[in-house]
């Protein structure tokens, strides 16, 4: 495993860090499924343990997760592990409705560290997160007030932002206008490249970078075929289609594929590699649910050439984009 500093922190991370979404299992607020369908909790707990044996040191999840789950079990496995660095976010939360509702209160704010703290039974937190906070948030203050609050109380040592996947650049171009915060989380892979720009420019300025998805909901692993039929309490259920999985097997067979075989790697590996292949990056979490997946993820990087990675560029406006447009009409 090899590891970068995240930004003008003192953090050294894993480049390969373990995206805990899934293993929050099949929450559902109202009739919206937030999570990745039904999990083992067994089976979670040793991903985790096998992701530490195999050097992965950054972890990252949310309180919305399970509704909390995902950071429970990160505690019960991690407590005592000092050498893990913990990330996590708040901004979303059930309503008392069954709604989602996007809070970035500064009471709010603070009650919800408190929470994931005796979740993550931890006393600090390393690198805390507003999960999608709206620009209208971080212009009236309180969630920053927070953060900063948080910070000086040493309940949490860095703080940045989850950026929207669709437009990430309003809230970071805030932050960055300000010298605010540490870091950003945001949306790079193979199909959906809209946040490159904002990511240049934040690391730049020295600001930490998370890439998520980077399998883009798994559609860049080759796992699914088009008749593959996700689980009401699957969030994936909404939003990819067959017409989604039909044309992106087609892309992956034509171009995709002839670039794994060359490396000697999968299309999973490939799509990491990717991602890795900025120098921005600091680190990119795919999700893991199995110590099989966790793995596979460490040991498929391989080093693409310039020629390579630029060409993986090219084709998202010359293969991705009609994909990445009815992904986006998904939600």
């Amino acid at each position: 495993m090899k590891y970068r500093k995240f930004g003008k922190t003192d953090l050294l991370v894993s480049e390969i860090g373990f995206g805990a979404w899934a293993i929050g299992g099949n929450a559902v607020v109202g009739k919206i499924p937030i999570g990745w369908g039904p999990t083992d909790d067994a089976v979670s707990k040793q991903a985790i343990f096998t992701a530490i044996d195999k050097g992965i040191n950054f972890f990252d999840t949310a309180d919305f997760y399970g509704l909390g789950h995902s950071e429970k079990l990160i505690g019960e496995t991690l407590a005592n592990n000092k050498e893990a660095i913990i990330a996590t976010k708040v901004g979303q939360r059930e309503g008392p409705d069954s709604n989602i509702i996007h809070d970035n209160s500064k009471g709010w704010i603070i009650e919800a560290c408190e929470q994931s703290l005796r979740r993550l039974k931890r006393d600090t937190i390393d690198y805390y997160q507003l999960h999608v906070g709206k620009l209208e948030s971080l212009q009236q203050g309180e969630c920053i007030e927070a953060m900063q609050l948080l910070q000086q109380q040493g309940k949490i040592r860095y703080w940045g932002h989850s950026l929207f996947t669709w437009k990430p650049k309003p809230e970071a171009d805030y932050l960055i206008a300000r010298q605010l915060g540490d870091g950003f989380q945001l949306v790079l892979n193979a199909i959906n490249l809209i946040a490159l720009p904002t990511m240049q420019a934040a690391a730049k300025l020295d600001y930490g970078i998370i890439a998520r998805m980077p399998l883009q909901f798994g559609l860049l692993s080759g796992n699914f075929k088009p008749d593959k039929i996700f689980g009401s309490d699957d969030h994936r259920s909404g939003r990819l289609t067959q017409n989604i999985m039909q044309q992106s097997m087609d892309v992956l067979r034509t171009e995709m594929v002839p670039l794994a075989k060359q490396y000697n790697t999968s299309l999973a590996g490939l799509a990491l590699s990717f991602v890795l292949a900025f120098e921005e990056v600091s680190t990119v979490i795919p999700g893991m649910r199995t110590s099989e997946q966790v793995i596979k993820n460490v040991t498929s990087k391989v080093n693409l050439s310039d020629a390579d990675k630029n060409y993986i560029i090219s084709l998202a406006d010359s293969k991705w984009k009609p994909i990445l447009e009815m992904i986006e009409m998904r939600g």
